[in-house]
């Protein structure tokens, strides 16, 4: 399963056997504003590829235990990452997924709950930087 931001400075690959990966949509106010829509594999391998590291935004709010990862150029959401684990934002699929996302929320989870949660669901992966940030200095 593949999938960008508008402009394509975010993509990512979902390498996963599921025919259907479980899809879900997070009632927290980030997730609802950008209408997402969360897949993962446990079993499987996400990779986000960046263009350019200065367009690439890692937001974090709440508990602040993941990256949600945001194209500073078009504004897309692409997905989350925490520790070599990650969700990837179904919205932006080359292929649309037509079935209802479950609602979910999280509310009431401390930092650690959330953290194991994660890395039960989430999918093992990476996020590799073509054009890293350019740095001051000598």
């Amino acid at each position: 399963m593949r999938g960008r931001c508008h402009c394509g400075n975010i993509s990512y690959e979902l390498q996963t056997e599921l025919a259907e990966p479980p899809l879900r949509a997070c009632q927290c106010s980030f997730c609802r504003m950008h209408a997402a829509r969360s897949i993962s594999d446990p079993a499987g391998r996400l990779v986000f590829d960046v263009e350019d590291e200065s367009l690439l935004s890692r937001y974090r709010f709440g508990l602040a235990t993941a990256d949600f990862l945001v194209c500073r150029r078009c504004g897309a959401y692409a997905g989350a990452f925490m520790d070599g684990y990650g969700i990837a934002n179904a919205r932006l699929l080359e292929t649309a997924l037509l079935r209802e996302p479950s609602p979910v929320s999280y509310d009431g989870e401390t930092a650690e709950q959330r953290i194991a949660r994660r890395r039960e669901r989430w999918t093992p992966g990476e996020i590799r930087i073509r054009a890293p940030r350019a740095t001051s200095g000598s």
